[in-house]
């Protein structure tokens, strides 16, 4: 079984990235299934057919789907929505108001990385490519159900028993609303849902991020930012995917100046994503859309290499806690040796160098504000070593 996770700033083609290479998959006989989380869907678009909640084939071996997150979201949290906009309208927050607090950031997206678990246990496919939303903030949302099985295993219970208490006299006293069993189904149903989709999408054998990007400042420094909080929650990363390079058949002279602008930062790329599989796609003449042309553009991209293929080892950045309070961000740097690595902080980023290749890495806020204090090289993993001392 593969999950392929395809990401990257809003624009950048990912969506064509991800199409492309569920048709690479399905035509090497792969059972492959695309489908897309991101609330502003285009995949349908990409391949020119029309795309619901459920899958739909488009050719043999492929079938695609586009997430009805709010239908979801509407099945796993209208109870608790109705709820809590019951107590907010007590507390005298009404109408929108009330409603928006109900339902939290991302979760929309989260119960549609909870579709990819259920077609994961399901059996029926050997490859999913997931088209996400563009940006990381859902994977981050992950952590939720190892928070929320704190929350089921210490709290739930004694939750519930003290609500059935307090509700009758509570609702004599005060008129507040108490959740009643209802709620507290919807919640333990929210959990299950959610349970087990980290272990799945966290899991290098598994799964695997590919970033998209275009070769401009902005969109680089989005995906280093995202590489960086990928490997920080546990999510490899095996391919870095540059679209709409200027090909060496455009001689116009208008575009010379975009040509010197592209190889500096195709030069940034290569270096801030050293050790990833690094592939290039050009800017097409047409626009890329249907079985036929996306065809094309995988072939472009991975030649004779099979997509489904872990591209590069996607073992990620961790970030762990030491023994004396502080905070270690571990770097896999394999084969190297102890006199040729070189640990600089500058800002926000940390420049890891070993021999003649440097790494630059952004930083996530939680070491921001701390100040590096040691950096050891043990069997080909650079712990660097973040303390709050002297702060």
């Amino acid at each position: 079984m593969r999950i392929i996770l395809v990401t990257g700033k809003g624009g950048v083609g990912k969506t064509t990235v991800s199409a492309a290479t569920a048709i690479m998959a399905a035509d090497r006989q792969h059972r492959t299934l695309v489908m897309s989380t991101d609330p502003a869907h285009s995949l349908a678009d990409a391949f020119d057919v029309p795309l619901g909640d459920s899958p739909t084939t488009v050719v043999e071996n492929l079938d695609a789907q586009q997430i009805d997150s709010q239908m979801r979201l509407e099945e796993s949290w209208g109870v608790v929505r109705d709820h809590l906009t019951e107590l907010f309208d007590w507390s005298g927050l009404h109408g929108i108001e009330a409603e928006e607090l109900t339902v939290f950031p991302g979760m929309d997206e989260l119960f549609s990385l909870a579709a990819v678990r259920e077609h994961a246990k399901s059996g029926d496919y050997d490859v999913i490519i997931v088209d996400c939303a563009p940006t990381a903030e859902t994977l981050r949302l992950l952590s939720l159900p190892e928070v929320m099985s704190w929350y089921m295993d210490k709290l739930f219970p004694a939750s519930r028993r003290v609500a059935k208490v307090v509700r009758p006299v509570l609702s004599k006293v005060t008129g507040m609303p108490v959740a009643n069993d209802a709620v507290f189904d919807a919640v333990a149903s929210f959990y299950t849902r959610l349970d087990g989709i980290k272990e799945i999408l966290s899991d290098p054998e598994v799964t695997s991020a590919r970033l998209v990007m275009n070769p401009e400042k902005m969109v680089i420094a989005e995906a280093r930012r995202t590489y960086t909080y990928l490997g920080l929650f546990g999510y490899g990363v095996d391919c870095a995917i540059v679209n709409r390079v200027l090909p060496d058949t455009i001689q116009d002279p208008y575009f010379e100046r975009w040509r010197k602008i592209q190889e500096g930062h195709l030069s940034a790329i290569d270096e801030g994503f050293v050790g990833t599989d690094i592939r290039r796609l050009r800017l097409f003449e047409e626009e890329m859309v249907g079985v036929d042309r996306l065809r094309l553009v995988g072939h472009e991209l991975y030649g004779d290499t099979d997509p489904t293929l872990q591209l590069s080892d996607a073992q990620p950045l961790r970030v762990v806690d030491t023994p004396d309070g502080n905070v270690a961000l571990i770097v896999t740097v394999p084969f190297a040796e102890k006199g040729e690595v070189e640990v600089l902080r500058h800002d926000d980023e940390l420049f890891v160098t070993v021999g003649p290749y440097r790494r630059s890495l952004v930083l996530p806020d939680s070491l921001k504000r701390r100040t590096v204090k040691s950096a050891k090289l043990d069997e080909g993993h650079l712990s660097v070593v973040f303390t709050l001392e002297g702060k």
